[in-house]
């Protein structure tokens, strides 16, 4: 008879430094793995600190307590199936990405992290020491070799492990999102199967962290690159993987192939799992945001239902004597389309009460930019004290594009605690706001159809500050600026690169100038969710003085 062998993969989204709480998870992981005749239940990279911890994991007593917490969880689990786990390991003055190998009560085996990333959100060198080659470990019959993480996306590692033995490849990851990584993800660990003949398991974490989305979308291949499983997309999951052993080695039973979504739903989902996580994660549950009867706001604000459900979003519209009855119109039709609470607060008494206070400073002086920013910071004391009297986090509701290029108010509409929308360019704005009124998941809390009134789609945006503004009347065109800036941030391109594209070049170096000078706005502004692998943030570190130009 053929020998059989059962991994039980827990897709699971811990919580960064809480080792108790993830140390339950996986003994509850372990237990259903045990209740299924599995013979080893596997956990993500990193899975009992939460993932990423940045600095937090150098400092010796957190990573003392997360190895202890593995040392405990080896001993608990001593009658039953074999427990895989990543952490810290500290050990003769280095550091390191582990993952724990734990059955009969001890720590049967550690793989150490070797390739260690030091791109877009990660920083791993200046974390951990990398570990030296090592070859697969034995569980029952089975000889597995376990490339962590970044050690599967170069050859090397995968090619020491085969040639030294290893049956099958088992890689637990720390993957967090950005738009279409699952291809990538797949094209890397195929190529790891194609070169070594082995059958490989990969096991990547869910749920929200700070700016990352970690996707799940787990899965498995058999050599040469079939699909025998593939997990649910950021859903937490637990499924029981089978492999028999034939003539021609190892091999994967074929399990479930669940759907994937398509860019859009992913961004959307991606969006409303880093909210409810952020939230949860942090101690609250309930949100409170201004809501313009703009599409920015609009759109947050469903995020926010779909995450949070209505009854826990509060939405504030707070018009002046340049609101336009339209808006005030739509902001209603929005609230009511979410069921969300809408309370109204005029600044108009507000807005006088301060300029009669400046107004000794002011005189003989002509109105300006600074008269339009005291609205927008009046607007954000009103919000904060609803924050802070009703344990409401404010959300903050500025695009990509306009935090590019600095059309936000610093200590005004930037003012809050989390931006869904952060790394959404306005273009795309308008698409994911056609997208969810056209569709609707069993994981949205809010409403199906139309939630977002076409008008507020379709109108020209504007901030509403003096008198018919509109956003181009101080930008160009979105359609043109996004352009610019996809080319400037995310493809590190030249100005002479989106000459030659067609753009102006007056405009492009007038875009570039505002980026630049921009700095100092992002640097305070609010986290928010990472859709892109240049998001504000982490994945582009620029200093906030900036005297250089490009000058091609």
């Amino acid at each position: 008879m053929a020998r059989k062998f059962r991994i039980t993969l827990a897709q699971l989204d811990p919580t960064v430094g809480a080792l108790k709480e993830n140390a339950e998870l996986a003994m509850k992981a372990w237990e259903e793995g045990r209740a299924a005749g599995a013979d080893l239940v596997a956990l993500p990279e990193m899975f009992i600190t939460g993932y990423q911890t940045q600095d937090l994991v150098m400092k010796p007593a957190f990573h003392r307590a997360a190895m202890a917490e593995v040392e405990a969880l080896a001993r608990a689990s001593a009658d039953g199936p074999a427990m895989a786990i990543g952490g810290p390991h500290a050990e003769d003055g280095k550091l390191y990405n582990a993952y724990f190998i734990l059955e009969g009560g001890q720590i049967k085996a550690r793989v150490l992290k070797q390739k260690l990333p030091n791109e877009t959100v990660f920083d791993e060198v200046r974390l951990f020491d990398p570990g030296p080659p090592q070859g697969p470990y034995s569980i029952g019959p089975l000889r597995i070799g376990t490339p962590i993480c970044e050690d599967a996306w170069s050859p090397e590692v995968a090619e020491t492990l085969a040639e030294t033995g290893a049956e099958i490849l088992l890689v637990p990851n720390g993957s967090p999102y950005y738009r279409n990584k699952l291809d990538e993800r797949m094209n890397h660990m195929v190529a790891r199967v194609v070169e070594t003949g082995l059958p490989l398991v990969y096991l990547n974490l869910v749920g929200g962290q700070d700016d990352q989305v970690f996707d799940g979308a787990s899965f498995a291949l058999n050599p040469g690159g079939a699909l025998a499983l593939q997990m649910p997309a950021f859903d937490e999951t637990i499924t029981h993987l089978d492999f028999i052993e034939t003539e021609e080695g190892w091999r994967a039973v074929q399990g479930t192939l669940a759907p994937q979504p398509d860019e859009w739903e992913q961004d959307y989902r991606c969006m409303v799992t880093a909210l409810r996580d952020y939230l949860r994660k942090s101690g609250f549950s309930k949100v409170v945001l201004g809501l313009s009867g703009g599409i920015d706001s609009a759109l947050v604000a469903t995020i926010a239902v779909d995450a949070l459900g209505a009854e826990n979003v509060r939405t504030v519209m707070m018009p002046s004597e340049y609101t336009a009855e339209s808006s005030l119109e739509d902001a209603r039709a929005i609230a009511a389309n979410l069921a969300a609470r809408l309370d109204t607060l005029p600044i108009t008494a507000g807005r006088a009460a301060v300029m009669e206070t400046l107004a000794p400073l002011f005189q003989g002086l002509a109105a300006d930019v600074t008269e339009e920013n005291i609205q927008s910071r009046l607007r954000m004391v009103l919000l904060m004290a609803l924050s802070n009297k009703f344990g409401e986090m404010l959300l903050t509701t500025g695009n990509k594009s306009e935090l590019a290029v600095g059309y936000a108010t610093i200590y005004g509409d930037m003012a809050g605690g989390y931006n869904p929308i952060k790394d959404l360019y306005k273009t795309r704005v308008f698409e994911t706001c056609r997208w969810r009124n056209a569709n609707h998941r069993e994981w949205m809390k809010g409403p199906a159809g139309e939630v977002i009134p076409p008008r507020v789609i379709e109108k020209p945006p504007s901030a509403e500050l003096r008198p018919d503004q509109k956003d181009e009347d101080s930008l160009p065109p979105y359609e043109i600026l996004d352009g610019i800036l996809k080319g400037l941030v995310d493809d590190e391109a030249s100005v002479a690169d989106l000459v030659a594209e067609g753009f102006d070049r007056v405009t492009v170096k007038r875009v570039e100038h505002l980026l630049y000078i921009s700095e100092y706005k992002r640097f305070q502004s609010a986290p928010g969710t990472r859709l892109t692998k240049r998001s504000f943030g982490l994945d582009r570190r620029y200093p906030i003085v900036n005297r250089w130009r490009d000058s091609s």
